[in-house]
């Protein structure tokens, strides 16, 4: 192993993993387009991702088995053929059967993505390192979400759908390429990957990945602080900030350049923290948890549209939400051997998306309920009906936070019996602020007895 060869398949890696965020986040800044394609309601179009989610979610505990036993480059390469191959079935349909087909493909492709990208990095790097570069790994492959944002939106409304969806795919031709060519599992010298298991030894491994709390800790921090986000932009937030807030389409393709320049900033923040203070993960997890509420209060509960500066708030709070659901994988990774961190990985990733799929599902059944009731005044995405269908969002955050702290318990009374002890944070905080007046002291006591 070298630096250099390190970076160079995290490189590869990464730029696989963009790729899958530009055709995972596509179809949310194609939705109003969507609607009139396929001359579908509100329910029909969230299906769309629902049910590429589904599949995602679906998808994640076998490809981290799977990528325990093949490898990063097999599932890489094989999961950007299949995004390719949605693109471009989807490029081609004008009924919502074969659209619905075309992002069940990128559904599967995008699942085999991340999971076999984040195996690479404990394998590549050292461990004092392995914090910072999974941030560094979700904060670059945001950029993918700007590619979905601006040059696709701009293809998708100057050259129409077609031409569109079809660069989306050759993207993904782009990416088996150099993942073919240039990335490899491990390391010269490094422990071949162990034989194949049987069925019977594939469950142990799930079981005791499953059994063990701190996978389950990670599991819920990623379920309540990353859903939100991908409500927003995979499918509800252009429909909500152009149709119910009246913002223009460029408006809304800076705020959602925003989210993602806040996403990449952000990351390496929130790896250094994780680096530096192991033991207040779940702190960090709540406190995200909390502003992420915090903002989407402060939008749905004004009596009229928001101004521009507090959804530029809302974004920011939101985009906060990607790095920190990082931290539920940094959990996977300590408290797991290395044979199985796919696996564990696996687990964790499928908590934020299953959350997403069913808060899309619910706000785009919500929205059809009441205009079908007349509620909306036969203004289907009117601000109104929103302000009601988003507002499910916080079940989700409430029964996520109560989780985290149930598992929380679990994970510590299992430190506690190896005899590492977790202080309660205002006792750290307190204990931290003492010594720190010490020190000072120590310091004030050492320039008078020097002074002559």
């Amino acid at each position: 192993m070298n630096a250099p060869r390190a970076w160079l398949i995290w490189t590869i890696g990464v730029l696989a993993y963009l790729v899958a965020v530009a055709q995972r986040t596509s179809f949310g800044v194609s939705g109003l387009e969507a609607t009139e394609r396929f001359h579908a309601s509100a329910a029909a179009i969230s299906f769309f991702t629902v049910l590429q989610l589904l599949v995602y979610a679906g998808l994640q505990i076998p490809v981290g088995l799977l990528v325990d036993r093949f490898g990063s480059r097999a599932m890489i390469a094989s999961g950007a053929v299949l995004m390719g191959l949605g693109q471009l079935q989807l490029a081609y349909a004008d009924a919502v059967t074969a659209g619905v087909l075309g992002r069940v493909l990128v559904g599967a492709g995008d699942a085999m993505t991340f999971v076999s990208v984040i195996r690479l990095v404990p394998i590549w790097f050292a461990p004092a390192r392995v914090p910072l570069v999974t941030q560094l790994t979700g904060m670059s492959g945001q950029l993918g979400q700007l590619i979905s944002v601006v040059p696709f939106a701009l293809v998708l409304h100057s050259a129409g759908w077609n031409t569109a969806f079809l660069a989306l795919s050759s993207l993904s031709a782009l990416a088996v390429v150099l993942v073919l060519a240039l990335l490899r599992d491990v390391p010269p010298g490094h422990p071949p990957r162990e034989s194949a298991q049987g069925l019977r030894a594939t469950g142990v491994t799930l079981a005791r990945a499953w059994r063990q709390p701190g996978t389950r800790l990670g599991l819920w921090c990623h379920f309540t602080v990353q859903f939100s986000g991908n409500v927003f932009a995979m499918s509800w937030g252009y429909p909500f900030l152009v149709s119910a807030q009246g913002l223009n389409p460029a408006t809304v393709s800076a705020l959602m350049g925003l989210f993602v320049v806040t996403s990449i900033l952000v990351g390496p923040l929130f790896g250094t923290f994780v680096a530096r203070h192991p033991m207040r993960r779940s702190a960090m997890v709540l406190l995200i948890t909390a502003a992420t509420a915090l903002a989407w209060a402060a939008v749905l509960l004004l009596p009229s549209r928001a101004p521009l500066w507090l959804l530029a708030v809302l974004v920011v709070a939101l985009a906060i939400g990607g790095p920190g659901s990082m931290i539920g994988f940094d959990f996977a990774r300590t408290f797991n051997p290395s044979h199985r961190i796919g696996t564990a990985t696996g687990i964790v990733n499928v908590g934020g998306f299953v959350a997403a799929l069913l808060t899309i599902y619910l706000v785009g059944l919500i929205l059809d309920l009441l205009h079908t009731g007349g509620f909306s005044g036969g203004e289907l995405y009117g601000l109104p009906s929103f302000r009601i269908a988003l507002s499910v969002q916080f079940l989700f955050l409430l029964v996520g936070t109560v989780l985290i702290l149930m598992t929380r318990r679990k994970v510590r009374r299992q430190m506690a019996a190896q005899g590492v002890h977790v202080p309660p944070l205002l006792v750290s905080l307190a204990n931290q602020r003492r010594r720190r007046v010490e020190l000072r002291r120590e310091r004030l006591a050492k320039q008078r007895s020097s002074t002559p």
